[in-house]
């Protein structure tokens, strides 16, 4: 059995999902928390056939019950189906997750209005007032109502601004009202609140796309399909960006589960035609399918598991935000940071160990590509040297993780920037600058006009 099976059956064993999804009391937050994190585990199918057969229970005949309503209902909506979330929702009266579920289906069909009167009945039934209220806010600015959402926003800023909902909807009127570069703080304080807030993050990777930074698009289009539901918008654009670096099996992959959540798709039907109809495509869907499931695990927060006080402390001081984060970091700079010891080291092993994984591993990022910068006039040393992997530099979490944004992977695509450029990267600083001249200087090398 692989080590990723058997962690995926820790997970199931963990959780009785059948017992869960079948439960006759309504769900609380909680519950719906568990479906999320069972929802986002690819390795456990089981959990999709087991709505599908709560669908089935619901239409075999006669009126069926509104708890089993409300858990279809909800079920159906974080598996990306909101048509047939609002149909089964609309039934259900008195409960406050099944109303807020509701508007969020509402929403997805850009039923604005419903959406926004739905949120307000989920909290007078006692869903978080303040995560309501900023879902209001959010269907009044969809109804172009800007002024009318952001008062309302702010009648919650005294709590609602340690969310990263209250940053994004904020960003989303900022971007309305054409501040496009206050607009991007905000969904990057989102991210920064929320790492896996997948409106955010599809926001930021379209913006990227927008101005051409192609790998920090894909990573962050990446990042937003790891919680439920699916985000479809981040599938196909994703999609339309692998096809574009010619990777056409992880194209094809994303545009078929947009087919699977929607049927009726014409873009991803037509993508999907478009790539099959090459002749030299050769479709590895199990690969592909590996590949998604590794990026889910790479993607999942820190704060998603029952690590200590220190440990977590130590793990945010030092920007170690995810499990991809802990591979791409060695055991000596994990030691080297403040008041992370032995104890702490034992920990994250333990952990990386539950789903196959090892500190200092490098697994997933950088993303294998082409080097931006090989020209063939150089020697062969030259080329060598330029063709060097930054990971060999053994730079710092911060400076390694800004090379990673700004999509730079060799030591030929970091002497093409210029001082300046590496400045507007966000988190890079004037500390990060010069540990990266000091590397340099080690090679008699410089940055670009220095």
């Amino acid at each position: 059995m692989s080590q990723l099976h058997a962690s995926s059956e820790k997970i199931a064993e963990a959780v009785d999902f059948k017992g869960l999804i079948h439960k006759t009391a309504p769900y609380s937050v909680d519950d719906v928390r568990q479906l999320e994190r069972l929802l986002a585990t690819p390795t456990l199918p089981e959990v999709r056939q087991e709505f599908l057969a709560l669908q089935r229970e619901a239409t075999s005949g006669g009126k069926p019950p509104q708890p089993l309503l409300a858990r279809l209902g909800v079920g159906l909506y974080l598996l990306g189906h909101p048509r047939e979330a609002e149909r089964a929702l609309a039934g259900v009266s008195g409960d406050a997750v099944a109303a807020f579920y509701h508007g969020l289906a509402l929403s997805a069909l850009d039923r604005h209005a419903e959406a926004e009167s739905r949120f307000a009945e989920a909290a007078k039934l006692g869903y978080d007032k303040v995560e309501s209220t900023m879902r209001r806010a959010g269907e009044l600015r969809a109804d172009a109502k800007l002024d009318e959402a952001e008062a309302m926003l702010r009648s919650v800023v005294n709590e609602g601004a340690r969310r990263a909902e209250y940053s994004y909807q904020m960003g989303c009127i900022r971007a309305d009202r054409g501040d496009t570069y206050g607009a991007v703080e905000y969904f990057e304080r989102a991210v920064d609140m929320d790492p896996r807030h997948s409106r955010a993050l599809f926001r930021l990777a379209f913006e990227n796309a927008t101005r051409g930074n192609d790998a920090e698009a894909i990573r962050l289009y990446e990042q937003a399909l790891s919680r439920p539901p699916i985000h479809l918008g981040a599938l196909v654009n994703l999609g339309l960006m692998y096809e574009d670096e010619q990777n056409y099996r992880a194209a094809a992959f994303c545009f078929r589960r947009v087919l699977e959540v929607d049927p009726m798709n014409e873009r991803a039907r037509l993508y999907l035609k478009d790539i099959e109809a090459a002749s030299d495509m050769y479709y590895d869907e199990d690969a592909v399918r590996d590949a998604a499931k590794m990026e889910a695990i790479l993607s999942r927060p820190i704060s998603d598991f029952e690590l200590s006080v220190r440990s977590r402390n130590c793990l945010e001081a030092m920007n170690v935000l995810t499990l991809g984060d802990l591979t791409q970091v060695t055991e000596e700079e994990l030691l080297n940071g403040r008041n992370f010891g032995e104890t702490s080291l034992r920990e994250v092993r333990e952990l990386l160990g539950a789903h196959g994984l090892r500190v200092g591993q490098n697994v997933g990022m950088p993303r294998m590509r082409e080097p931006l910068f090989a020209p063939a006039s150089l020697s062969p040393q030259e080329q060598a040297v330029n063709l060097m992997p930054l990971s060999d530099l053994n730079l710092s979490v911060r400076a390694r993780k800004c090379m990673s944004r700004l999509g730079l992977t060799t030591l030929g695509d970091l002497i093409q920037k210029t001082p300046d450029e590496l400045l507007g990267s966000r988190n890079f600083g004037v500390t990060s600058l010069n540990e990266i001249r000091a590397k340099l200087a080690e090679m008699n090398l410089k940055l670009r006009n220095e």
